[in-house]
């Protein structure tokens, strides 16, 4: 019977901190609709920047009539996960703490703090290099035209660039991930620093894979991607070389 107590109050527990972030990003979304204009125009600016010494007028143009305002609701969504998901971090970490030993809350608290750190700094490197220079490289297939053909130029579409700039943030964003996840597998005995050196030819082969996979056709934002992950990896068998070292320093403090 107690058992049964105990899982309904967590149970119960578990609710309650999921609608509170639940909440919590309701109204981010709300508040980010309310600015959604302004929101999107600070992810155009990387194309704005891009094209604003071109002597062709550039503008960006929506075919459908209800595609700006879905537009909007999308940039209030991410908008909304992006700020939002800290909070469910935190409220999810509030609720597996109590069944933590302290010296297990000291380690997990690092990678809570870090996840969404890694997150920014790999929308950052999207939005102030990769995407100027995947659209440069991409503006570079416009042709002017001559007396027996016509001009290719760009006219981007509202919705098209959205999905274009929100899919290169989460893919570096959850890509930037990567020592996080081979932290916690050293943690628990998966993997160790000698490992991670042995299959890093693998490693690099399944990183441009994934990259090939993650980023649209063009060499810019693939090696953009790999790039910096193939550096993250080499930083994960450093800091997993570290946790190791730390982790025999106790172990002799303890025998």
């Amino acid at each position: 019977m107690s058992e049964n107590n105990s899982f309904t109050s967590h149970f119960i527990e578990l609710r309650s901190r999921l609608i509170k972030s639940i909440l919590f990003i309701f109204i981010i979304f709300v508040v980010s609709y309310t600015f959604a204009e302004q929101i999107y125009s600070f992810l155009v600016d990387p194309y704005a920047d891009a094209v604003k010494n071109d002597q062709i007028s550039r503008r960006l143009i929506f075919t459908a009539l209800h595609e700006t305002f879905i537009t909007y609701l999308k940039v209030a969504f991410f908008a909304s996960i992006f700020f939002g998901s800290p909070v469910l971090l935190i409220q999810l970490y509030k609720f597996i703490a109590p069944g933590l030993y302290r010296n297990e809350k000291k380690a997990l608290l690092p990678y809570l703090i870090s996840t969404p750190i890694l997150f920014l700094l790999g929308g950052l490197l999207v939005y102030y290099l990769v995407m100027p220079l995947a659209i440069k490289f991409f503006l570079s297939f416009e042709s002017m035209g001559s007396s027996s053909s016509l001009p290719i130029q760009l006219e981007a579409k509202v919705n098209e660039y959205l999905s274009l700039i929100m899919r290169l943030i989460f893919a570096f964003g959850i890509s930037f991930q990567l020592p996080i996840l081979l932290n916690l597998l050293a943690r628990v005995g998966i993997v160790n620093s000698n490992y991670l050196k042995k299959t890093r030819r693998y490693v690099i082969v399944i990183i441009f894979t994934v990259a090939a996979i993650l980023t649209p056709p063009d060499p810019i934002t693939q090696v953009g991607l790999a790039i910096p992950l193939l550096l993250l990896y080499e930083l994960s068998i450093i800091t997993v070389r570290l946790t190791e070292k730390k982790k025999t320093k106790e172990n002799l403090k303890d025998a």
